[in-house]
């Protein structure tokens, strides 16, 4: 069992479905979106595990869903790794990679990485923002409606890492 529970986003290519791996457990979703709604009608994974892959895309747009999947901003080298390769990482080096983030005042919370995302955008001069294509428009990009959340489970994580005996 890895130092740490982790939640993670896998996807299983053939099959165009997320699995969510939970505290060492695998959820699958039923459709391919991940929100709240689609959390609550979970059903556990049972097919090969052989076939999911690391997804790119750890953040999580949905607020609701993030206070309860604590996905990380994992090294993009990790991302598209196996289930199995995946747990050897985070095994080997997930929990000193999760440390040094921590001491040097990063946030390693995907759902951080979305927020500085749309900050990023909203900060942009508005004549910038209306040269975006179809696909960047101010609603594809993740809203969130309360970042103390996020801080909080920051300062959990934090908590939980550095006080973490080895």
């Amino acid at each position: 069992m890895p130092l740490r529970p982790i939640d993670a986003i896998f996807v299983h290519p053939k099959q165009r479905l997320y699995v969510v791996y939970y505290r060492g457990e695998l959820w699958q979703l039923p459709r391919m979106k991940i929100d709240d709604k689609s959390w609550q009608n979970r059903r556990p994974y049972t097919d090969d595990s052989g076939s999911l892959y690391l997804s790119i895309h750890q953040a999580i747009s949905d607020p609701v869903l993030a206070q309860k999947l604590r996905t990380l901003d994992l090294p993009v080298a990790v991302c598209g790794s196996t289930l199995s390769r995946f747990e050897a990482w985070w095994e080997a080096h997930g929990f000193k990679w999760l440390k040094d983030k921590l001491m040097v005042g990063q946030s390693p919370l995907a759902a951080h990485q979305a927020t500085a995302y749309a900050k990023a955008i909203d900060s942009q001069p508005a004549s910038h923002r209306d040269n975006r294509t179809e696909n960047e428009t101010p609603a594809s990009t993740p809203s969130f409606v309360n970042t103390d959340v996020f801080a909080e489970m920051l300062t959990e994580l934090t908590n939980e890492v550095l006080d973490q005996k080895l």
